[in-house]
């Protein structure tokens, strides 16, 4: 249990973490972590899906979930009167959800049209269609919300035996933040939950998951749409590599904001893309670093060319003084405003509780941010952006071969 007093609040965020993402699904389940985040709401052995909707809204509380590649977190947002309230009611749909055949139809033909909504938005199947490119049939490849053919598959004794199976309490972490106090928190999460007055987790998940398979280099998906849009990346840094901080430097230098050196090479002097910056996923025991803009078809290639120059020489040559201390000052600005709301707190706390085991003090990350080097930031550009580029396309191209020439030394 992990709470974190707010001052001059009257809300409490809280939620149940655990420490299963869509990576541990097997084939056959791809996509149940995400599926369940409808079925938990649908009713429970205590309430109906409607009444837990009622008790949400006679307090002007916020109850929701949300899925990502390793980790699964329910939360509420409420007034802090409300607190034992939230907590009862993310503990029962968590722990005693019913996920009734008709539930499971009902929200299958939901989960569908999601994954219909998806298809048509080019920004959310470029992502995937990066991850699915660079790690290959590896689970961190797969899509959080499954695909078509899993979905319309997937039984009620999967999702059934999924969750009973990997939603344990030595999974789960419950983290709070707002006008709280720890003990009378603790004390009800110890309660709602049925386990003792601290929920152990089982401990961050392990780096070194074994090797990668082999990536490809350049994919395409034809999609009818008026841009052409472009992920083009390297494999990154894991999260538990220490030199994280670097990496984050680099990424605010490179493609971070308005003055960072793509987004004045490619929007600002040459006019070619409305969006461009740049991105880090950082997992257990894989990363990414990537590219992103989005352009007219006919100038993809001059974006290419443009982006891959800006790596090409930031590899070569590193960054200047100037745009490693910008970039450091952007970092500690964004740490800071980014912990202003209780939601965020409550976030931070979790997430570093099952990343990494243990919490990082705001002053401690600022200073690790404050300690990184242009020397640093150039060794870690020379070692990752002299890798062979990975490079994803959805736009209106019939084949690779239609794709501008500045790719084709990809493939």
């Amino acid at each position: 249990m992990l709470t974190e007093q707010v001052p001059g609040v009257r809300s409490v965020a809280l939620g149940v973490w655990i420490a299963i993402g869509s990576r541990d699904e097997r084939p056959d389940q791809a996509g149940a972590a995400h599926y369940l985040e409808h079925l938990l709401f649908k009713g429970t052995g205590r309430r109906t899906a409607q009444g837990i909707a009622e008790e949400m809204d006679a307090v002007g509380g916020e109850l929701n979930a949300f899925t990502a590649k390793e980790h699964t977190c329910y939360y509420a947002h409420v007034l802090d009167e409300d607190v034992p309230l939230a907590l009862d009611v993310l503990a029962d749909v968590v722990t005693n959800a019913e996920l009734a055949h008709t539930d499971v139809e009902l929200e299958r033909g939901v989960v569908l049209e999601e994954i219909a909504m998806r298809d048509d938005d080019p920004e959310d199947l470029l992502g995937e269609l990066f991850d699915e490119t660079i790690f290959g049939t590896h689970p961190l490849g797969r899509p959080v919300i499954g695909s078509e053919e899993s979905i319309r598959g997937m039984s009620r004794e999967t999702l059934h035996d999924f969750w009973r199976g990997e939603y344990t309490t030595p999974r789960m972490v419950v983290a709070a933040a707002g006008n709280l106090d720890h003990g009378h928190v603790a004390d009800l999460a110890a309660k709602a939950l049925g386990d003792g007055p601290e929920l152990a987790p089982v401990g961050p998940r392990p780096a070194g998951g074994g090797r990668l398979p082999a990536r490809k280099a350049l994919a395409l998906r034809t999609d009818d749409s008026e841009q052409a849009h472009l992920l083009l990346g390297v494999p990154g840094l894991d999260r538990h590599d220490p030199r994280r901080p670097v990496l984050a430097v680099l990424n605010a230098a490179l493609g971070g904001g308005l003055s960072s050196r793509l987004f004045q090479q490619v929007r600002e002097q040459r006019g070619l893309a409305y969006q461009v910056y740049s991105a880090q996923a950082c997992y257990a025991d894989a990363g990414t670093f990537s590219v992103y803009a989005g352009c007219a078809p006919e100038r993809l290639g001059e974006v290419v060319a443009v982006v891959r120059d800006v790596l090409a020489g930031v590899a070569a040559d590193g960054l200047t003084e100037s745009e490693v201390v910008r970039a450091k000052g952007s970092l500690r600005g964004g740490t800071v405003l980014g912990l202003e709301d209780t939601a965020s707190r409550m976030n931070r706390l979790g997430r570093s509780e099952l990343d990494h085991g243990r919490q990082r003090s705001i002053t401690e990350s600022l200073a690790r941010i404050d300690a990184v080097t242009p020397v640093q930031v150039a060794d870690l550009a020379a070692e990752l952006l002299a890798q062979d580029l990975t490079a994803a396309v959805v736009g209106p191209y019939d084949a690779v071969d239609d794709l501008p020439a500045a790719l084709h030394d990809l493939a």
